[in-house]
């Protein structure tokens, strides 16, 4: 019983009602074209996101190649009280591009290392170094966060107009209301006041 009371609290700008007004069916209108924008458009903007995010990183994994190359320059020891295994510093590097030539730049590499020591760098298929390409697992965890949050925009957003286009409907009801008001009110005898 208590099933069908809520049942008819929730549909009730549908049903036969001698109170009900136009706004009031196409509020109900809105609403349920806003839930169903959210419902579809939230999850096909947050699958297309993460499918586009995870092909992009997995072209990054294609394109990207390690190699190794020579410090050259000392690299400052870390001087923080809490030192972490992720302290990096900035450098002068020496490899060698796909094509055999050697170029020098600057990159991170770990903290402490001397002049000569052989590090590991990321590269692109021109030779440019690059940052190293996230794991597949780090790329799914990415994929997926960007894919919410792309849900998520796109639901603020639709909530937001629906709020805008609610709030319009509600001036317009309390505008006929004292328009109505001012017709029938004269009519009730004396004013208090």
């Amino acid at each position: 019983m208590a099933y069908a009371k809520r049942t008819k609290k929730w549909f009730w700008r549908w049903r036969n009602n001698p109170l009900r007004r136009r706004d009031d069916v196409a509020e109900a209108w809105i609403i349920l074209a806003l839930w169903a924008v959210v419902a579809v458009g939230g999850t096909a903007v947050g699958l297309v996101t993460a499918h586009a995010t995870d092909e992009t990183l997995a072209q990054q994994r294609a394109d990207r190649r390690s190699t190794h190359a020579v410090l050259l320059t000392d690299t400052p020891k870390h001087m923080s009280v809490a030192q972490s295994s992720e302290d990096k510093a900035s450098a002068t590097v020496r490899w060698r591009t796909p094509d055999g030539s050697a170029r020098t730049g600057r990159t991170l590499v770990d903290t402490g290392l001397k002049a000569g020591t052989r590090v590991v760098v990321w590269q692109d298929g021109h030779g440019t170094l690059v940052a190293a390409p996230p794991s597949a697992g780090e790329a799914a965890v990415e994929a997926g966060a960007l894919g919410m949050a792309a849900g998520l925009a796109l639901t603020g957003a639709v909530l937001g107009m629906g709020a805008v286009v609610r709030w319009r409907l509600d001036r317009q009801r309390i505008d006929s209301w004292g328009q109505e008001w001012d017709l029938v009110g004269p009519r009730w005898g004396h004013r208090t006041g």
